[in-house]
């Protein structure tokens, strides 16, 4: 089970890592170029570079207070951080109408609180 905690937490991290960075390192009329991101115009670019900075931060997180043994414990409030971010972005999906999204941010809550789950209970560090 640990190794499956690892390799979803690591999916997990590389895909906010990317998402996150992609809303940081793009302005708010590049993203909306973008066909899965109409989102954004109901958000000010300063509340998409803050939700791009989270998932950075909850990437990491899932990862690196493990890996270098230093308060482990933030491993799954991170992957709860983003359970609650996908939550968000499931109901902001679903009130324009983008199903497709939806499903996309329910697998990542269902993963992120797979390992919340396993690092809370039964398998925590």
């Amino acid at each position: 089970m640990n190794v499956a905690l690892w390799a979803v937490a690591t999916l997990l991290a590389l895909v906010f890592l990317g998402a996150g960075a992609a809303k940081l390192a793009q302005p708010k009329e590049k993203l909306l170029a973008s066909p899965s991101m109409g989102w954004a115009e109901n958000f000010s670019p300063s509340m998409i570079k803050t939700i791009g900075l989270l998932e950075i931060l909850g990437a990491l997180g899932l990862i690196l207070p493990a890996a270098v043994d230093i308060t482990p414990d933030l491993v799954p409030l991170a992957a709860s951080g983003l359970a609650l971010t996908m939550f968000g972005a499931g109901i902001t999906h679903m009130r324009r109408g983008e199903a497709q999204s939806v499903v996309v941010n329910v697998v990542l809550l269902a993963l992120s609180v797979f390992v919340a789950w396993g690092r809370f209970g039964p398998h925590s560090f």
